[in-house]
């Protein structure tokens, strides 16, 4: 089935008698695949040779590839478009090399119809997201951005789109969440704007203009969506990001694929490349939702990926693939890392990155390493160690910063880092030498109680020796109480060799949680 993009004078020209009856319409989507242009591991860090060829492997853009192909076939009669809700950038390798260049060479000749940004398509500021917009043909849309000052990207990112789909208008907008201004690094001339509010400005738009059927392409996370569905009815259905959830119906402990929301489906196919959502919605005449169903798609050994594809990731995976299969250490027990655990308690991925910290810079009289959950983007396997599975883990090219700060500004910045643990927000403090408890029935800001620092209740008048990463340092995750602290600096070694050197010092390592963290009321 063809897909035009429509201008807004083609859609004014166009007539309200087109819509026909009970239309149906399959999105296939993808969100937050952060970088795994190469398959994964059930840990969602790259998989290697050996259990590619045992056929433990998930994902990898060459899988989606193939699963893309054989959907449309499948569906050849049918109207289908495909979407992503944000985030290709980062989380491997390939980024760390080639910087979204071979995110946008895979997913313009997987052909996608529309992408929102999301918060990581600015990590490395809006050049680089401008150099991925001119690389690809399809629209890169949010709606919630004032670009008005930002020279770049102000003609590049539109603010929403309408697709012609089997005759039937189709307006897709999108929102950013609002906090990419702390989670990444727009700059200056990037502002953001209210979620619903320029949602149901947009969609309002589009309904004055007689398109009735209208998807939120959403980079905001599953908690906001709720909250848009509730708030904006013109919207018919939410595909979402952001908060990599797994939405299926195979399983009572997710959120079923869609959730219905006052009457609008959402759905969202967790991340990686793990899965391929797969949504049919099937409206009335007016463009009302009549009916929703489908199931994410799971891309195992059985999806046997695009072999054009595969060989172009070989040949730009070389000159980074010795880097990735050095062995750095062993590890005794798999180190847990999941964003879901280290969002929201103590994990042991948490302390080794913590402990590593702390350990490289213990003889500068530093006491306390803080590293933000959000930061760890991986579990590993047991058995040998890679480094890239390391760079997976921490895949920022982040730095340690050291700085001094008082007792009072630490008890701060560990409330700033409870303070958002419902919606899984990256800024949860995974810390070293130090201890505390956080009451999640409390309100944020007075969560943190029983802060120990080296043994003793901290002194909120006295001034203590920090490590941390210089993304967190310089504000990043809410941590803006860090800004201004004395004797910072920002420019020490790689987290990622950090902690590969520690892991080797203390190779085997036994990953452990010791009670550093105590998380009462939830």
């Amino acid at each position: 089935m063809s897909i035009r993009l429509l201008s807004t004078t083609a859609v004014l020209a166009l007539t309200g008698s087109m819509a026909a009856a009970e239309y149906s319409l399959t999105i296939l989507h993808t969100n937050d695949m952060h970088s795994r242009i190469e398959s994964i591991s059930r840990f969602d860090s790259t998989c290697g040779a050996e259990d590619e060829a045992a056929g433990e492997c998930f994902g990898g853009i060459a899988r989606v590839a193939t699963m893309v192909d054989q959907k449309r076939e499948e569906l050849a009669d049918q109207n289908v478009v495909l979407l992503d809700a944000g985030d290709p950038f980062q989380g491997s390798l390939f980024y760390t090399t080639y910087k979204g260049a071979a995110e946008a060479e895979f997913m313009e000749e997987i052909g996608y119809d529309v992408m929102a940004v999301g918060n990581h398509e600015f990590d490395d500021g809006p050049p680089k997201l401008a150099e991925f917009i001119d690389a690809v043909s399809f629209p890169v849309i949010s709606g919630n951005l004032d670009l008005s000052s930002s020279e770049l990207l102000k003609e590049r990112v539109q603010n929403h789109v309408v697709l012609e789909v089997g005759g039937q208008r189709i307006g897709v907008i999108s929102a950013l969440a609002t906090d990419t201004d702390e989670t990444s690094s727009p700059g200056p001339n990037v502002t953001f704007q209210d979620e619903i509010d320029s949602l149901a400005a947009d969609a309002q738009a589009l309904t004055d203009e007689g398109v009735d059927i209208i998807i939120a392409l959403n980079h905001v996370g599953l908690p906001v969506d709720r909250r848009i569905a509730e708030a904006v009815p013109q919207i018919d259905v939410i595909i979402g990001g952001h908060s990599h959830t797994l939405m299926t119906n195979d399983d009572a402990d997710t959120p079923a694929y869609p959730e219905m929301v006052n009457g609008t489906p959402i759905a969202q196919a967790y991340a990686y490349t793990k899965y391929l959502g797969e949504l049919t919605v099937t409206f009335d005449d007016d463009g009302n939702v009549i009916s929703a169903s489908g199931d994410p798609i799971l891309l195992d050994a059985s999806v046997t990926p695009d072999p054009d594809m595969t060989a172009r990731i070989a040949e730009m995976g070389a000159p980074i693939e010795e880097m990735k299969t050095r062995v750095v250490a062993e590890s005794a027990e798999p180190i847990e890392g999941a964003r879901e655990v280290c969002r929201a308690m103590e994990c042991p991925m948490g302390n080794l990155v913590a402990d590593a910290m702390l350990d490289r810079v213990a003889d500068q009289g530093i006491q306390i390493a803080i590293q933000n959950g959000g930061g760890l983007r991986a579990s590993i396997d047991a058995g040998e160690v890679t480094m890239g599975e390391v760079l997976t883990v921490l895949p920022f090219q982040n730095t340690l910063s050291t700085f001094e700060v008082t007792g009072a500004t630490v008890v701060e910045a560990l409330e700033n880092g409870v303070s958002q643990v419902e919606e899984g927000a990256g800024r949860f403090p995974q810390v070293a030498g130090m201890s505390f408890t956080v009451d999640l029935s409390a309100e944020p800001g007075s969560r943190i109680s029983d802060v120990m620092v080296g043994g003793e209740p901290i002194d909120m008048d006295a001034t203590y020796g920090m490590v941390s990463n210089n993304y967190v340092r310089n504000g990043g995750d809410g941590y803006a109480m860090f800004v201004g602290a004395e004797n910072a600096y920002d420019f020490g070694p790689d987290l990622a060799d950090v902690t590969a050197e520690f892991l080797a010092a203390n190779s085997p390592y036994a990953p452990y949680t010791d009670g550093r963290i105590t998380v009462t009321g939830n």
